[in-house]
């Protein structure tokens, strides 16, 4: 090769990565992420709830009594698993949305950004031919990786702890109507999506605090805080007006899915605003992160 081709080769901070690499960069994020013990113990923490609750189940309804006392208390559906130990999946994922699933993303999501920032390796990551817009999408494709792989703990944590304690069948929906038991589990499975894509939302506010400042902690502790708060403020009635526009609003709705026929309108609902959420807070994240001054 020539002088004058090297001379006419673009620096390799500023050409082109290939799709190979942006892959790479994805695979090496993913692997960093799910290394690491924190992950590690949020994943634990996730799949211990399954675990308690059907021992608890267990140890309570040793003697034929209902769950409760009859009284109907407990996360829903909590009263059909002595029935079907598939309903501890349903019971596991309404006990952890509200604030453990979210929580876990909004830990790894708020990490993203000023995790690097604070360990003084972002501007190395940007050093290589990556880009702000591409390191970026790539954080979020991790944390959104991390919202179906929480999930799905809870999921199969459930349901190996289901099938050991309680009986498997046929399942009976929230309509009346019983279904095969693999209808069932297909219906578990789509329910652990729509749970997964609910957390959309979170992951992108959490992002763009992360955008904010250059401390893991500080971040992490937003955006936990925020989620609390929001939490907060759906559960007071004199703010019914804005109630609906809050992202775990519809959270819940994923009991529809136990329906014959399907209720769709807050399936939807929930999925729309999560898609919301994702369009305006991950584009406060692109406009902060590709004109933040790059300092650690």
């Amino acid at each position: 090769m020539s002088r004058a081709d090297l001379r006419s080769r673009p620096p390799a901070a500023t050409r082109r990565p290939s799709p190979l690499w942006a892959l790479g960069l994805l695979h090496s994020e993913l692997v960093t992420t799910v290394r690491r013990w924190r992950t590690l113990a949020l994943l634990g923490v996730l799949a211990a709830v399954p675990v308690l609750v059907g021992i608890a189940v267990r140890i309570e309804t040793r003697d034929g009594a209902p769950v409760g006392g009859g009284s109907g208390e407990g996360p829903a559906f909590i009263t059909q698993i002595t029935n079907n130990g598939l309903f501890l999946v349903f019971t596991a994922l309404a006990a952890t949305l509200p604030f453990f699933l979210p929580m876990a993303v909004g830990v790894i999501a708020g990490d993203a950004i000023a995790g690097e920032a604070g360990a003084g390796t972002l501007r190395y990551l940007l050093v290589a031919p990556a880009g702000r817009t591409r390191l970026l999408l790539t954080k979020y494709a991790t944390v959104m990786a991390f919202c179906l792989l929480a999930t799905l703990v809870v999921t199969v944590s459930a349901l190996i702890v289901g099938a050991l304690l309680f009986p498997l069948g046929e399942l009976t929906t929230i309509s009346g109507t019983r279904v095969s038991f693999a209808e069932g589990l297909g219906r578990a499975l789509l329910i652990a999506l729509v749970v997964a894509a609910s957390l959309v939302g979170v992951a992108a506010l959490g992002l763009f605090v992360s955008t904010l400042t250059n401390s893991g902690i500080a971040a992490m502790a937003t955006t936990v805080g925020l989620l609390i708060t929001v939490q907060i403020v759906d559960q007071i009635p004199q703010l019914h007006v804005v109630q609906p526009y809050l992202f775990p609003h519809y959270w819940l709705s994923f009991a529809d899915l136990m329906r014959d026929p399907v209720y769709w309108d807050d399936l939807i609902r929930n999925l729309g605003l999560q898609a919301l959420y994702a369009g305006v807070f991950g584009s406060a994240a692109w406009a902060r992160f590709t004109a933040k001054d790059i300092s650690a």
